[in-house]
């Protein structure tokens, strides 16, 4: 149906408004929720921000100094288990392995890889690497793989038990590390001595920048940057519960054998695609006590575990939707929402992933409706749309959050990376706003072939390039 307006134009009209009249009504509904939503996001981020500023200003947020006496190779006070569990990492693990095997000399640490009978070259890989050191235990899975990552920790979980028992030992801690990491050499002999007064330690994550995909693998230098730099320090802080991140993490051996004996088939999750946030979240609920640490050496190096991030769009987006799966509605559902304030307060946030994603995806379809509505004016058919004063209100104080959202994404990614990838990190937000958008809507499929009885299986990420072939790039990080 055609409408004849008094300018002369010619509208199309559906029901009883005009094409021009539909977009304006979409345009506000849709400018009302995002404006909102974004808002409450800003609060949330303002508040960690500020907590984080009194924190650096009252010195509790600054990283531990290590002493220039420490040594990388200082003894163990107790026997560390090391598990990496591993399904067709034939191309990376030998690196990591032998890497480790040289940043850790102590004789007390014990490296437990977890490999599957049905992926040969990954076990030839561990086994060419390990060269007939007597630390590495080599633990094959009673079942062919990929089952999931948590199923084979339990295998390690159950190979370090007979160890113990055959050689009469116990192990102090428990570290925890994936095929791709390259460790710090500090960063083993720091867990053992920080282990004291709590069951759990995390140290920060470090992702590399990738000249080769700046706008997709290096967008977790950014994230990380902040989530490591300034969300985990609030979050110790606070006293709430640290999500581990399933790497350069350490725990007690007793906490491990309490949480074991929550299940029946080991401390990890195996129903869980997210075994290790829901590890770290779970010790809390046995009594124990978690901690973030942040420490550098005399040279200004941050005890990190570093490694390259996917570098393509479905990967990244692969690993993003188990993540948004296993934390936003798998630990919902096992975890709840009870506890202390704070870490209701995080678990919010935790889970905040899927209305993200459908709050970015709102304000990308307001940019195209914005362009249809700004053609059809200049065609004569279109109508303004009338913000409110409430809504302008909302409008300013959402940019003034965004502007102040971009300086700390500056400013925590030009602190480890330097100023380059800082201004890298602000040209690449909308990357990283669209591999939520896709990640958020793949892990709600998931989730709900989940509920219809689908299977879990290890979806993992694929690892072509390990860091330790290219220190002059750590060097330049």
């Amino acid at each position: 149906m055609v409408k004849q307006v008094s300018g002369g134009s010619r509208l199309l009209q559906f029901g009883h408004f005009t094409l021009s009249e539909w977009l304006v009504l979409a345009q506000h509904e849709l400018l009302l929720f995002a404006g909102i939503f974004f808002l409450l996001g800003a609060v949330d981020e303002l508040a960690t921000d500020l907590i984080w500023l009194w924190l650096r200003m009252t010195g509790r947020a600054r990283d531990l100094i290590l002493a220039a006496e420490t040594s990388d190779s200082a003894p163990l006070s107790g026997q560390a288990a090391v598990f990496i569990p591993a399904w067709r990492e034939d191309r990376i693990i030998g690196i990591t392995v032998r890497h480790l095997l040289a940043s850790w000399p102590q004789e007390a640490m014990r490296l437990y890889v977890g490999c599957y009978a049905n992926d040969p070259e990954t076990l030839l890989a561990v086994s060419h690497a390990a060269k007939g050191d007597a630390r590495v235990r080599i633990v094959v899975h009673d079942s062919h793989g990929p089952t999931t990552k948590a199923d084979c920790l339990n295998r390690l979980h159950r190979a370090l038990l007979v160890d113990e028992a055959r050689q009469g030992f116990a192990a102090r801690m428990v570290v925890l590390h994936d095929a791709e990491d390259m460790v710090d050499p500090a960063s083993l002999a720091l867990l053992d001595g920080a282990l004291r007064g709590v069951e759990m330690i995390q140290l920060p994550v470090l992702p590399l920048p990738q000249p080769q995909s700046r706008w997709i693998g290096s967008h977790y230098c950014e994230e990380f940057a902040e989530a490591h730099g300034k969300a985990l320090v609030v979050r110790s802080a606070l006293g709430a519960n640290i999500p581990l991140a399933g790497v350069g993490c350490a725990l007690s051996r007793d906490t491990i054998a309490r949480l074991a004996n929550l299940r029946d088939d080991g401390p990890f999750a195996t129903d869980c695609l997210t075994e290790d946030y829901e590890l770290g979240v779970g010790i809390g609920a046995v009594g124990g006590r978690s901690r973030f640490l942040r420490a550098r050496t005399q040279e200004g190096r941050l005890v990190a575990t570093r490694a390259y991030f996917p570098a393509r769009i479905d990967q990244a987006v692969r690993q993003k939707t188990r993540w948004v799966h296993g934390i936003a509605f798998q630990s919902w559902d096992r975890l709840g929402w009870g506890g202390h304030p704070s870490d209701v307060w995080m678990r919010l946030r935790d889970r905040r992933g899927p209305l993200t994603a459908l709050v970015l995806a709102v304000a990308y379809a307001l940019l195209i409706l914005f362009g249809i509505s700004w053609l059809l004016r200049l065609g004569g058919m279109g109508e303004p749309l009338i913000v409110s004063p409430l809504m302008k209100i909302i409008l300013v104080a959402n940019f003034v959050s965004l502007l102040w959202r971009g300086a700390m994404r500056f400013a925590f990614t030009a602190r480890e990376y330097g100023s380059g990838e800082g201004m890298r990190a602000i040209l690449r937000v909308p990357v990283t706003n669209i591999i939520a958008i896709l990640a958020g809507r793949r892990a709600l499929g998931a989730y709900v072939r989940t509920l219809r009885g689908h299977q879990l299986r290890w979806d993992k990420t694929e690892h072509h390039a390990h860091p330790a072939e290219f220190p002059d790039a750590i060097l330049a990080a």
